[in-house]
């Protein structure tokens, strides 16, 4: 059997075993040879057993998006095959020869893992054997293995070098097996390798945050630990507060101090947070929420993905109040989509959210450079003796002062109050209602536009991480379709809606059972799309699904 151009290899074994070690490992070797790779990994919730899997993407070209197809399976546990059985095909089993998997090539990897100390280097092995069917050099291999290692001491560090090199020796016998042919890239070795987390907390960080809090919770939980790994570099504080409650309140306190707050949760833990959404609004104090977003309701699938909190983000808090609510659906544009958010709250004082979910945080590929820059906005001012941090404005924004900086009182408070910060019950008063939501037209109007992909009669919809299913669909289909992906889903530009008039089909594809953002189209242009193709067992959409729903759409 050959594979030209793109293969697909899938890592699958139970929870414990490392797969995700050996994704660390490839992913690196990969690069490093100049392959182009995408990786993105679905695992349950539980610490020992279960069946876990890593897709790794290995071509000639840039890859980015979720595939079905799986051209080499390393299974590393009894049950793998079955666990992936939908996806199996015309694929290539490597298992142990202990297991007795029918038609799959076994090898020698747990006994020859016992030699080295025991089945925790089994993973290495299976790694070693995989980059040699790739035919990434030894070389290259083991400086991945000393990047994860090294820091282990020199005695781990020796058996896991030894282990990779078991690895190359029996691997050997895959070639007889299968021929792989991926041209590498020279330039690829340059690249960056990132995924959706590490993206986002880069631009969380040009866009000058300085204070965060948080509970960890899946899949946020990563972009808690990369601010903290990064705040003393930074100037940034990170607290682990002791709930998610506790976790909100501390931001909306450092962001009245000055400092540019960020929380970061999923779904049932803002169900909790819900509240001081509403401080914040009341208050007119901005905060940039972060919802890795997984399957609900309650804790659902805690480690799976979703786009089902879209509603949440939207009616979050009791009463009226504005906010923007942010999608990203590349690495390349997370950054710069954070440190907007930042900005944009700040500018219009108001709770801001970012929406990923499991897939976008954990999935990797190699880019030439990412855009961190950001040009910080001030929007503080000197408060004097005066000052009245509720003043009624032509804008509807009022200066925002913070304490120490001038010689005015900045009184804030949850009920409703006038333009000095005192409670107050005067029904002329309550129009701060209108002051506050005021800014809502300012924000639709600065919106940013959906990205448009293709100039064809028809067209696909989507929003957040469906951008690369959809888009290297449409680029490997010969079906006349276009993409509209909206990286910003609320509010929406008013001139969308003669777009999305301009296309004699749509269908809007995302992760949810009721279609909520072809919900919140029709709530907020009066627009019905004609189809709506909805995904919500926990797996993102597969190239595959969406070049079947094109042949439909283009017809």
């Amino acid at each position: 059997m050959k594979i030209e151009g793109d293969a697909a290899l899938v890592l699958g074994g139970e929870a414990g075993q490392g797969i995700q070690t050996v994704e660390a490992l490839l992913i690196r070797a990969f690069k490093a040879t100049g392959y182009h790779i995408f990786s993105s990994k679905e695992y349950m919730s539980r610490v020992r057993g279960g069946e876990n899997s890593t897709l790794i993407r290995v071509s000639s070209r840039p890859v980015r998006a979720y595939t079905e197809r799986i051209d080499v399976l390393f299974a590393l546990s009894r049950g793998a095959v079955e666990h992936l059985g939908d996806r199996i095909g015309d694929t290539l089993i490597v298992t142990d020869d202990g297991y007795g998997i029918e038609g799959a090539v076994a090898l020698p990897i747990i006994s020859r893992a016992e030699e080295l100390g025991g089945p925790i280097f089994a993973n290495v092995i299976a790694a070693g054997a995989a980059a040699s069917l790739f035919q990434v050099k030894q070389e290259v291999f083991d400086d991945a293995v000393r990047s994860l290692f090294e820091r282990k001491g020199p005695e781990i560090l020796r058996k896991d070098l030894e282990a990779g090199r078991i690895g190359y020796e029996i691997g050997e016998k895959l070639r007889n097996h299968l021929h792989v042919m991926v041209e590498p890239d020279p330039a690829v070795r340059d690249h960056l390798l990132l995924n959706g987390t590490e993206a986002t907390g880069m631009g969380c960080i040009a866009g000058g945050c300085r204070f965060m809090s948080s509970y960890p919770m899946t899949p946020s939980t990563p972009l808690q630990v990369f601010i903290s790994e990064n705040a003393d570099e930074f100037n940034m504080v990170f607290e682990q507060a002791e709930d998610e409650i506790a976790a909100i309140n501390m931001c909306l306190g450092a962001s009245y101090a000055g400092a540019r707050s960020l929380v970061a949760t999923s779904g049932s833990g803002f169900a909790l947070m819900e509240e001081a959404v509403g401080l914040a609004g009341m208050m007119e104090t901005p905060l940039v929420i972060y919802i890795g977003q997984r399957p609900g309701p309650a804790v659902g699938l805690p480690t799976r993905t979703a786009q089902e909190d879209l509603n949440l983000a939207l009616y979050s808090g009791p009463g009226e109040f504005p906010r923007a609510i942010f999608a990203p659906g590349r690495l390349e544009d997370a950054p710069g989509i954070a440190a907007h958010a930042f900005n944009l709250a700040d500018r219009y004082q108001i709770p801001v959210f970012i929406l990923s979910d499991q897939y976008f945080a954990d999935l990797y590929y190699n880019i030439p450079e990412i855009d961190v820059d950001a040009e910080i906005e001030e929007h503080i001012t000197e408060t004097g003796p005066d000052y009245r941090r509720f003043e009624f404005t032509d804008s509807g924004i009022s200066p925002r002062g913070v304490p120490g900086y001038g010689e005015g009182l900045v009184r804030v408070d949850s009920d409703e109050h006038d333009e000095d910060g005192f409670i107050t019950e005067d029904l002329d008063v309550r129009r701060m209602v209108e002051k506050r939501n005021m800014r809502l037209d300012m924000l639709r109007e600065e919106a940013l536009p959906p990205e448009v992909y293709g100039d064809d009669s028809s067209a696909v919809i989507c929003w957040g991480s469906n951008y690369w299913p959809v888009r290297e669909a449409i680029e490997e289909s010969d079906a006349e379709v276009s993409m509209v992906h909206f990286s910003q889903v609320y509010p929406i530009p008013g001139d969308v809606l003669e777009l999305l008039e301009s296309f004699d089909r749509t269908v809007v594809v995302e992760n949810n059972y009721r279609g909520q953002f072809a919900d919140l189209l029709k709530l907020e242009l009066g627009f019905e799309v004609h189809e709506r193709f909805n995904k919500y067992n926990g797996m993102p959409f597969s190239v595959e699904e969406i070049k079947g729903l094109l042949d439909e759409v283009g017809e």
